[in-house]
């Protein structure tokens, strides 16, 4: 493809993008680095490694840095919803392992019901980086609109949303769904223990993104309308990288 299809025109480099000594400055980086939950394959970290190939950043009159070089997608926001999905909790509480249930799983959800009508942001990620150190970890308490109905919750779904360029974005998230976007499937964080949420209570989660030196991992614990463990404490069952 390199000589024939493109003529000569582009050139495939085989290379750590992070480690890659580009011969210059690029006006545009292009990726396909989302997850399901817009940063868990390792975007953020890929992209905050490679972004130095980008032209430097330029002060606007306002003294507002802003990058010269662009990265496509700009952003992603990943988001969580509350379900019930009694199969599903069911299939992974059969394992017997304690793992089973603290470990996020990327799976295409069908037997399951909402239990608050709208999703919620969860975490926030902008390309290129100009945060001085760049931190990716995360912490975020987020709450939910009133229950609609009576019924157990087993977890929570996770979907994402990302601005390519300016206005235009792609969506896994139900409120904004992309239409035809089904090369990803939705996230979902179990509950060890499944709790009872009457139809008006809300729903509190605390969710952290977590790092050392060479591991990822998502931590979550719920909060209301019961307290839980703290799942996935340490990366002790699931990680990344």
């Amino acid at each position: 493809a390199e000589r024939g299809e493109w003529k000569g025109k582009v050139t495939v480099v085989e290379a750590d993008m992070r480690a890659w000594k580009a011969p210059e400055r690029a006006d545009i980086v292009v990726s396909e680095l989302l997850g399901s939950f817009g940063d868990n394959e390792l975007s953020p970290e890929c992209l905050d490694g490679a972004q130095w190939v980008l032209k430097d950043a330029v002060r606007t009159d306002k003294k507002v840095q802003v990058p010269a070089g662009i990265s496509i997608p700009a952003s992603s926001t990943s988001y969580l919803q509350p379900i019930s999905a009694p199969k599903l909790w069911g299939e992974l509480n059969a394992h017997g392992m304690a793992k089973s249930l603290e470990t996020p799983y990327v799976v295409l959800l069908h037997r399951y019901l909402p239990i608050a009508a709208k999703s919620k942001a969860c975490f926030h990620f902008v390309h290129p980086n100009l945060e001085k150190p760049i931190d990716n970890r995360r912490s975020v308490t987020v709450e939910f609109g009133p229950a609609v109905i009576d019924s157990m919750l087993h977890g929570f779904a996770g979907f994402f949303e990302s601005v390519l360029f300016e206005d235009v974005m792609i969506s896994i998230r139900p409120e904004t769904f992309s239409e035809g976007m089904f090369s990803w499937f939705p996230i979902f964080f179990p509950l060890r223990t499944p709790v009872l949420v009457r139809r008006g209570e809300r729903v509190k989660v605390r969710m952290w993104r977590c790092h050392d030196s060479k591991r990822v991992w998502y931590e979550w614990c719920l909060m209301t309308p019961s307290i839980s463990p703290i799942h996935n404490a340490n990366g002790r069952s699931y990680h990344i990288g």
